[in-house]
Protein backbone atom coordinates (compact mmCIF):
# COMPACT_ATOMS: atom_id res chain seq x y z
CA UNK A 1 0.00 0.00 0.00
CA UNK A 2 1.04 3.61 -0.60
CA UNK A 3 1.49 6.32 1.77
CA UNK A 4 3.56 8.96 -0.50
CA UNK A 5 0.52 10.92 -0.29
CA UNK A 6 1.45 11.73 3.37
CA UNK A 7 3.22 15.59 4.61
CA UNK A 8 5.64 14.58 7.24
CA UNK A 9 5.70 18.05 7.98
CA UNK A 10 1.82 18.72 8.08
CA UNK A 11 0.31 19.11 11.90
CA UNK A 12 -2.98 20.16 11.06
CA UNK A 13 -5.45 18.43 9.49
CA UNK A 14 -9.74 18.70 9.21
CA UNK A 15 -9.87 14.98 10.56
CA UNK A 16 -7.74 12.66 12.45
CA UNK A 17 -8.31 9.01 12.74
CA UNK A 18 -7.28 6.89 15.18
CA UNK A 19 -7.27 3.33 14.66
CA UNK A 20 -6.07 1.81 11.22
CA UNK A 21 -8.34 -1.47 10.69
CA UNK A 22 -11.30 -1.51 9.46
CA UNK A 23 -13.14 0.89 10.90
CA UNK A 24 -10.55 3.51 10.71
CA UNK A 25 -9.91 2.36 6.80
CA UNK A 26 -13.64 2.68 6.30
CA UNK A 27 -13.98 6.30 7.93
CA UNK A 28 -11.02 7.24 5.53
CA UNK A 29 -12.86 5.44 2.37
CA UNK A 30 -15.78 8.12 2.99
CA UNK A 31 -13.46 11.08 4.04
CA UNK A 32 -11.79 10.67 0.33
CA UNK A 33 -15.24 10.34 -1.05
CA UNK A 34 -16.08 13.79 0.45
CA UNK A 35 -12.57 15.69 0.10
CA UNK A 36 -12.00 15.69 3.33
CA UNK A 37 -8.55 15.97 4.31
CA UNK A 38 -7.58 13.84 6.99
CA UNK A 39 -4.92 11.33 8.23
CA UNK A 40 -5.22 7.99 9.72
CA UNK A 41 -3.02 7.72 12.79
CA UNK A 42 -2.37 3.36 13.91
CA UNK A 43 -0.18 2.46 16.67
CA UNK A 44 1.21 -1.01 14.33
CA UNK A 45 0.21 -2.11 11.38
CA UNK A 46 -2.81 -1.87 8.88
CA UNK A 47 -5.12 -4.21 10.47
CA UNK A 48 -2.77 -5.30 13.28
CA UNK A 49 -5.54 -7.91 15.29
CA UNK A 50 -6.45 -9.56 12.56
CA UNK A 51 -2.75 -10.48 11.46
CA UNK A 52 -1.70 -10.85 14.71
CA UNK A 53 -4.46 -11.66 17.87
CA UNK A 54 -6.39 -14.43 16.10
CA UNK A 55 -5.37 -18.56 16.39
CA UNK A 56 -4.40 -20.39 13.21
CA UNK A 57 -7.42 -22.17 12.73
CA UNK A 58 -9.71 -19.12 12.84
CA UNK A 59 -12.65 -18.35 10.66
CA UNK A 60 -14.97 -15.80 10.50
CA UNK A 61 -18.75 -17.00 12.04
CA UNK A 62 -20.86 -15.44 9.27
CA UNK A 63 -21.40 -16.25 5.96
CA UNK A 64 -19.23 -14.22 3.29
CA UNK A 65 -22.10 -12.42 1.69
CA UNK A 66 -21.97 -10.55 5.25
CA UNK A 67 -18.50 -9.23 4.29
CA UNK A 68 -19.64 -5.62 2.96
CA UNK A 69 -17.07 -3.10 3.37
CA UNK A 70 -17.30 -0.18 1.56
CA UNK A 71 -16.66 -0.55 -1.94
CA UNK A 72 -15.35 -3.44 -1.11
CA UNK A 73 -17.93 -6.37 -1.00
CA UNK A 74 -16.95 -10.15 -0.71
CA UNK A 75 -16.62 -10.85 -4.48
CA UNK A 76 -14.90 -15.29 -4.15
CA UNK A 77 -16.61 -18.24 -4.93
CA UNK A 78 -18.17 -18.67 -2.04
CA UNK A 79 -20.52 -16.21 -0.22
CA UNK A 80 -22.37 -19.03 1.84
CA UNK A 81 -19.06 -20.12 3.13
CA UNK A 82 -16.69 -18.87 5.98
CA UNK A 83 -13.36 -17.43 5.42
CA UNK A 84 -10.08 -18.85 7.22
CA UNK A 85 -7.68 -16.35 8.93
CA UNK A 86 -5.58 -16.04 6.07
CA UNK A 87 -8.69 -15.79 3.63
CA UNK A 88 -9.79 -12.48 5.52
CA UNK A 89 -6.10 -10.98 5.91
CA UNK A 90 -6.25 -11.18 2.23
CA UNK A 91 -9.63 -9.71 1.82
CA UNK A 92 -8.86 -6.89 4.13
CA UNK A 93 -5.28 -6.41 2.44
CA UNK A 94 -7.20 -5.72 -0.57
CA UNK A 95 -9.24 -3.52 0.46
CA UNK A 96 -6.65 -1.63 2.28
CA UNK A 97 -5.11 -0.97 -1.19
CA UNK A 98 -8.38 0.44 -2.66
CA UNK A 99 -8.79 2.62 -0.16
CA UNK A 100 -4.09 3.78 0.33
CA UNK A 101 -5.52 5.85 3.07
CA UNK A 102 -3.46 8.97 4.34
CA UNK A 103 -1.71 6.53 7.26
CA UNK A 104 0.66 7.22 10.05
CA UNK A 105 1.79 3.29 11.12
CA UNK A 106 3.57 2.42 13.91
CA UNK A 107 2.48 5.51 15.71
CA UNK A 108 0.18 5.13 18.94
CA UNK A 109 -1.57 7.99 20.47
CA UNK A 110 -1.47 9.01 23.73
CA UNK A 111 -3.76 11.74 24.73
CA UNK A 112 -6.53 13.63 22.67
CA UNK A 113 -8.10 16.53 24.28
CA UNK A 114 -10.01 19.86 23.20
CA UNK A 115 -8.91 23.10 23.67
CA UNK A 116 -11.43 26.21 22.68
CA UNK A 117 -12.45 23.80 19.57
CA UNK A 118 -8.90 22.54 18.31
CA UNK A 119 -8.31 19.14 18.89
CA UNK A 120 -4.68 18.03 19.98
CA UNK A 121 -3.51 14.58 19.64
CA UNK A 122 -0.37 13.70 21.17
CA UNK A 123 1.25 10.83 19.59
CA UNK A 124 4.53 8.91 19.85
CA UNK A 125 5.98 10.76 17.12
CA UNK A 126 4.95 14.43 17.76
CA UNK A 127 1.67 16.49 18.28
CA UNK A 128 -1.35 16.58 15.77
CA UNK A 129 -4.19 18.87 16.04
CA UNK A 130 -7.57 18.80 14.23
CA UNK A 131 -10.89 20.12 13.50
CA UNK A 132 -12.59 17.41 14.04
CA UNK A 133 -11.38 13.22 15.40
CA UNK A 134 -12.82 9.71 14.58
CA UNK A 135 -11.98 7.08 16.97
CA UNK A 136 -11.83 3.91 15.03
CA UNK A 137 -9.33 1.89 17.59
CA UNK A 138 -11.74 -0.80 18.87
CA UNK A 139 -13.82 -0.41 22.01
CA UNK A 140 -12.71 -3.79 23.87
CA UNK A 141 -8.22 -3.79 23.06
CA UNK A 142 -7.17 -4.54 26.97
CA UNK A 143 -7.19 -7.98 27.55
CA UNK A 144 -8.27 -9.67 30.81
CA UNK A 145 -6.97 -11.59 33.01
CA UNK A 146 -7.75 -11.81 36.41
CA UNK A 147 -5.78 -11.32 39.11
CA UNK A 148 -5.87 -15.10 40.83
CA UNK A 149 -3.61 -15.48 38.20
CA UNK A 150 -1.23 -14.15 39.77
CA UNK A 151 -1.29 -17.32 41.97
CA UNK A 152 -1.13 -20.24 39.49
CA UNK A 153 2.59 -21.68 39.73
CA UNK A 154 5.20 -20.27 37.39
CA UNK A 155 5.91 -23.76 36.10
CA UNK A 156 2.40 -23.45 34.41
CA UNK A 157 2.37 -21.43 30.61
CA UNK A 158 -0.28 -19.12 30.48
CA UNK A 159 -1.73 -17.11 27.29
CA UNK A 160 -4.70 -14.89 26.92
CA UNK A 161 -7.07 -15.64 23.89
CA UNK A 162 -4.99 -12.96 21.90
CA UNK A 163 -1.86 -14.55 22.06
CA UNK A 164 -3.13 -18.43 21.11
CA UNK A 165 -2.28 -19.29 18.10
CA UNK A 166 -2.40 -23.58 18.08
CA UNK A 167 -1.94 -26.57 20.38
CA UNK A 168 1.73 -26.94 19.68
CA UNK A 169 2.69 -23.69 21.26
CA UNK A 170 1.65 -24.86 24.30
CA UNK A 171 3.70 -27.08 26.82
CA UNK A 172 2.84 -30.80 26.60
CA UNK A 173 0.22 -31.93 28.89
CA UNK A 174 -3.93 -30.84 29.46
CA UNK A 175 -4.99 -27.72 29.07
CA UNK A 176 -7.10 -25.56 30.80
CA UNK A 177 -9.15 -22.93 29.26
CA UNK A 178 -11.12 -20.59 31.01
CA UNK A 179 -14.60 -18.81 29.56
CA UNK A 180 -17.12 -20.51 27.11
CA UNK A 181 -17.87 -17.20 25.11
CA UNK A 182 -17.07 -17.23 21.23
CA UNK A 183 -12.97 -17.61 21.47
CA UNK A 184 -13.19 -19.52 24.53
CA UNK A 185 -15.19 -22.56 22.67
CA UNK A 186 -13.74 -22.03 19.73
CA UNK A 187 -10.01 -22.60 21.42
CA UNK A 188 -11.09 -25.30 23.42
CA UNK A 189 -12.58 -26.91 20.23
CA UNK A 190 -9.04 -26.47 18.18
CA UNK A 191 -7.21 -27.87 21.54
CA UNK A 192 -10.08 -30.57 21.53
CA UNK A 193 -9.34 -31.73 17.56
CA UNK A 194 -5.40 -31.30 18.02
CA UNK A 195 -5.81 -34.58 20.46
CA UNK A 196 -5.40 -32.29 23.92
CA UNK A 197 -6.82 -33.20 27.24
CA UNK A 198 -9.08 -29.83 27.81
CA UNK A 199 -10.67 -28.79 31.20
CA UNK A 200 -13.33 -26.03 30.16
CA UNK A 201 -14.14 -23.71 32.82
CA UNK A 202 -17.45 -22.52 31.33
CA UNK A 203 -19.21 -19.26 31.55
CA UNK A 204 -22.84 -18.19 30.39
CA UNK A 205 -22.37 -17.21 26.68
CA UNK A 206 -25.40 -18.11 24.74
CA UNK A 207 -25.17 -20.46 21.62
CA UNK A 208 -26.81 -21.25 18.62
CA UNK A 209 -27.43 -23.22 15.86
CA UNK A 210 -25.21 -23.10 12.43
CA UNK A 211 -27.89 -24.38 10.47
CA UNK A 212 -31.51 -25.12 10.55
CA UNK A 213 -34.45 -25.71 8.57
CA UNK A 214 -32.37 -26.43 5.84
CA UNK A 215 -30.47 -22.96 5.43
CA UNK A 216 -28.21 -20.56 8.01
CA UNK A 217 -29.18 -19.28 10.70
CA UNK A 218 -27.86 -15.73 9.94
CA UNK A 219 -29.68 -16.30 6.78
CA UNK A 220 -33.06 -16.64 8.79
CA UNK A 221 -32.27 -13.68 11.33
CA UNK A 222 -31.06 -11.25 8.22
CA UNK A 223 -34.61 -12.34 5.84
CA UNK A 224 -35.98 -11.26 9.31
CA UNK A 225 -34.44 -8.09 9.10
CA UNK A 226 -32.64 -8.69 12.73
CA UNK A 227 -29.29 -7.09 11.27
CA UNK A 228 -31.53 -4.36 10.71
CA UNK A 229 -32.87 -3.53 13.88
CA UNK A 230 -31.49 -0.09 15.03
CA UNK A 231 -30.16 -0.65 19.17
CA UNK A 232 -33.22 1.45 20.02
CA UNK A 233 -35.38 -0.72 19.06
CA UNK A 234 -34.19 -3.81 20.75
CA UNK A 235 -35.55 -4.79 23.41
CA UNK A 236 -32.98 -4.41 25.87
CA UNK A 237 -32.25 -0.62 24.40
CA UNK A 238 -28.47 -0.32 24.80
CA UNK A 239 -28.69 -3.11 27.23
CA UNK A 240 -27.66 -5.23 24.31
CA UNK A 241 -23.94 -3.95 24.34
CA UNK A 242 -23.20 -5.83 27.09
CA UNK A 243 -24.15 -9.22 26.09
CA UNK A 244 -21.88 -11.94 25.35
CA UNK A 245 -21.49 -12.86 21.47
CA UNK A 246 -23.53 -16.47 20.64
CA UNK A 247 -20.85 -19.46 20.54
CA UNK A 248 -20.77 -21.25 16.81
CA UNK A 249 -18.54 -22.07 13.95
CA UNK A 250 -17.62 -21.25 10.60
CA UNK A 251 -14.76 -24.35 10.79
CA UNK A 252 -14.69 -27.05 7.94
CA UNK A 253 -18.25 -25.65 6.32
CA UNK A 254 -19.44 -24.75 9.28
CA UNK A 255 -21.22 -26.34 12.25
CA UNK A 256 -22.31 -26.27 15.93
CA UNK A 257 -20.66 -25.83 18.92
CA UNK A 258 -22.09 -28.18 21.86
CA UNK A 259 -20.14 -28.38 25.07
CA UNK A 260 -22.10 -31.21 26.02
CA UNK A 261 -20.69 -33.66 22.74
CA UNK A 262 -17.17 -32.28 23.54
CA UNK A 263 -17.83 -33.70 27.28
CA UNK A 264 -19.18 -37.25 25.90
CA UNK A 265 -15.91 -37.49 23.99
CA UNK A 266 -13.89 -36.41 26.88
CA UNK A 267 -13.35 -32.67 27.56
CA UNK A 268 -13.99 -32.37 31.22
CA UNK A 269 -16.58 -29.13 32.15
CA UNK A 270 -16.71 -27.02 34.60
CA UNK A 271 -18.96 -24.07 35.99
CA UNK A 272 -17.16 -20.48 36.63
CA UNK A 273 -13.40 -20.69 38.16
CA UNK A 274 -13.26 -18.22 40.81
CA UNK A 275 -10.04 -19.08 43.00
CA UNK A 276 -6.81 -21.34 43.50
CA UNK A 277 -6.54 -22.32 47.23
CA UNK A 278 -3.03 -24.13 47.41
CA UNK A 279 -3.09 -26.49 44.45
CA UNK A 280 -6.46 -26.28 43.84
CA UNK A 281 -8.70 -24.65 41.24
CA UNK A 282 -12.20 -23.34 42.98
CA UNK A 283 -15.45 -23.63 40.62
CA UNK A 284 -18.94 -22.70 41.19
CA UNK A 285 -21.20 -24.85 40.62
CA UNK A 286 -23.40 -23.73 37.97
CA UNK A 287 -22.32 -25.66 34.91
CA UNK A 288 -26.07 -27.52 34.70
CA UNK A 289 -27.37 -23.85 34.62
CA UNK A 290 -24.47 -22.51 31.86
CA UNK A 291 -25.36 -25.38 29.86
CA UNK A 292 -28.93 -24.78 29.94
CA UNK A 293 -28.74 -21.34 29.30
CA UNK A 294 -26.71 -21.58 26.01
CA UNK A 295 -29.46 -24.50 24.97
CA UNK A 296 -32.14 -22.17 25.65
CA UNK A 297 -31.02 -19.19 24.31
CA UNK A 298 -30.20 -21.95 20.75
CA UNK A 299 -34.07 -23.17 20.90
CA UNK A 300 -35.25 -19.53 21.49
CA UNK A 301 -33.49 -18.27 18.36
CA UNK A 302 -34.85 -21.26 16.56
CA UNK A 303 -38.61 -20.74 17.50
CA UNK A 304 -38.46 -17.53 16.15
CA UNK A 305 -37.52 -18.46 13.10
CA UNK A 306 -40.57 -21.70 13.31
CA UNK A 307 -42.92 -18.29 13.79
CA UNK A 308 -41.37 -16.60 10.78
CA UNK A 309 -41.71 -19.75 8.91
CA UNK A 310 -45.25 -20.16 9.66
CA UNK A 311 -46.01 -16.33 9.75
CA UNK A 312 -44.72 -16.56 5.87
CA UNK A 313 -45.79 -19.75 4.88
CA UNK A 314 -42.45 -20.83 3.69
CA UNK A 315 -41.46 -24.06 2.91
CA UNK A 316 -39.00 -25.26 5.07
CA UNK A 317 -37.82 -28.81 6.19
CA UNK A 318 -39.31 -29.73 9.99
CA UNK A 319 -36.53 -30.11 12.44
CA UNK A 320 -37.01 -30.65 16.10
CA UNK A 321 -35.95 -28.68 19.02
CA UNK A 322 -32.78 -29.68 20.66
CA UNK A 323 -32.74 -32.11 23.44
CA UNK A 324 -29.41 -32.24 25.48
CA UNK A 325 -26.83 -35.29 24.59
CA UNK A 326 -25.29 -35.26 28.29
CA UNK A 327 -25.46 -34.08 31.78
CA UNK A 328 -22.91 -34.05 34.13
CA UNK A 329 -23.61 -36.46 37.11
CA UNK A 330 -22.28 -33.79 39.48
CA UNK A 331 -21.07 -30.37 40.30
CA UNK A 332 -17.35 -30.57 40.93
CA UNK A 333 -16.20 -27.45 42.95
CA UNK A 334 -12.49 -28.54 43.27
CA UNK A 335 -9.26 -29.60 40.92
CA UNK A 336 -6.04 -30.38 41.66
CA UNK A 337 -3.95 -28.81 39.35
CA UNK A 338 -0.87 -31.07 39.37
CA UNK A 339 -3.12 -34.48 39.71
CA UNK A 340 -4.57 -32.96 36.75
CA UNK A 341 -1.58 -32.79 34.80
CA UNK A 342 -2.76 -29.09 33.51
CA UNK A 343 0.61 -27.44 32.16
CA UNK A 344 -0.91 -24.76 29.91
CA UNK A 345 -4.04 -21.96 31.05
CA UNK A 346 -5.27 -20.01 28.41
CA UNK A 347 -7.59 -17.37 29.34
CA UNK A 348 -10.80 -16.37 27.33
CA UNK A 349 -12.65 -14.24 29.15
CA UNK A 350 -12.23 -11.41 27.47
CA UNK A 351 -11.62 -7.27 26.62
CA UNK A 352 -11.90 -4.44 28.45
CA UNK A 353 -11.95 -0.49 27.21
CA UNK A 354 -9.60 1.66 27.56
CA UNK A 355 -10.26 5.11 26.87
CA UNK A 356 -8.12 6.74 29.98
CA UNK A 357 -6.21 8.60 26.96
CA UNK A 358 -9.08 10.32 25.64
CA UNK A 359 -8.91 13.81 28.02
CA UNK A 360 -12.65 14.80 26.66
CA UNK A 361 -16.05 14.59 28.98
CA UNK A 362 -18.21 12.34 26.89
CA UNK A 363 -18.10 9.36 28.92
CA UNK A 364 -20.93 8.01 31.55
CA UNK A 365 -20.34 6.18 34.68
CA UNK A 366 -19.48 2.84 33.50
CA UNK A 367 -16.65 4.55 31.23
CA UNK A 368 -18.19 3.77 28.00
CA UNK A 369 -18.70 6.22 25.44
CA UNK A 370 -21.96 8.11 25.13
CA UNK A 371 -23.05 8.59 21.43
CA UNK A 372 -25.82 8.96 19.13
CA UNK A 373 -24.72 6.45 16.44
CA UNK A 374 -21.39 7.08 16.86
CA UNK A 375 -21.75 11.23 17.53
CA UNK A 376 -21.02 12.45 21.00
CA UNK A 377 -22.25 15.97 22.64
CA UNK A 378 -18.63 17.71 22.31
CA UNK A 379 -18.76 18.72 18.55
CA UNK A 380 -16.23 17.08 16.55
CA UNK A 381 -15.52 13.69 18.61
CA UNK A 382 -16.67 10.62 16.96
CA UNK A 383 -16.64 7.14 18.03
CA UNK A 384 -17.24 3.87 15.14
CA UNK A 385 -16.78 0.19 15.14
CA UNK A 386 -18.58 -0.23 18.63
CA UNK A 387 -20.34 -3.21 19.45
CA UNK A 388 -24.35 -2.05 18.78
CA UNK A 389 -23.21 1.10 17.95
CA UNK A 390 -26.35 1.59 15.68
CA UNK A 391 -27.21 -2.17 14.74
CA UNK A 392 -25.96 -5.46 15.29
CA UNK A 393 -23.26 -5.35 11.97
CA UNK A 394 -21.41 -2.15 13.61
CA UNK A 395 -18.39 -3.75 14.82
CA UNK A 396 -18.40 -5.84 12.35
CA UNK A 397 -17.74 -6.41 8.34
CA UNK A 398 -21.40 -6.43 7.52
CA UNK A 399 -22.77 -3.19 8.94
CA UNK A 400 -19.57 -0.41 9.78
CA UNK A 401 -19.96 0.66 5.98
CA UNK A 402 -23.18 2.56 6.74
CA UNK A 403 -21.86 3.93 10.53
CA UNK A 404 -18.80 5.57 8.47
CA UNK A 405 -21.03 7.14 5.84
CA UNK A 406 -23.66 8.17 8.63
CA UNK A 407 -20.63 9.87 10.29
CA UNK A 408 -18.69 11.14 7.52
CA UNK A 409 -22.15 13.30 6.78
CA UNK A 410 -21.92 14.55 9.91
CA UNK A 411 -18.69 15.49 9.46
CA UNK A 412 -19.11 17.21 6.10
CA UNK A 413 -21.64 19.35 7.66
CA UNK A 414 -19.26 20.48 10.22
CA UNK A 415 -16.24 21.05 7.90
CA UNK A 416 -18.72 23.29 5.66
CA UNK A 417 -19.83 25.42 8.31
CA UNK A 418 -16.34 26.07 9.91
CA UNK A 419 -15.31 27.17 6.34
CA UNK A 420 -18.36 29.35 5.64
CA UNK A 421 -17.53 30.82 9.29
CA UNK A 422 -13.93 31.28 8.34
CA UNK A 423 -15.14 33.07 4.65
CA UNK A 424 -17.60 35.40 6.95
CA UNK A 425 -14.75 36.00 9.55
Amino acid sequence: MQTSNINSQQTHYSVVIVGGGQAGLSMSYYLQANQIDHLVVEKGGIMNAWKEKRWDSFTLVTPNWQCQLPGHPYAGDDPDGFMTKNQIIDYLDDFAEKVNPPIRLNTSVNRVNDDRGVYHIDTSSGRLTADQVVIASGSYPVPIIPRMAEKIPSNVQQLHSEQYKNADQLKSGAVLVVGSGQSGAQIAEDLHLSGRKVHLATGDSPRCARFYRGRDVVDWLNQMNYYKMPVQEHPLREGVRDNSNHYVTGRDGGRDIDLRVFAKQGMELYGFMNDLVGDELCFTPNLVANLNKADQSYNNINRKIDQFIVQNNIDAPEQTEYQAVWEPSCERERLSLSESGITSIVWCIGFQPDYSWIDVPVFNGRGYPQHQRGITEKKGLYFLGLPWQHTWGSARFSGISQDAQYISEAILLSHRESNQAQIRA
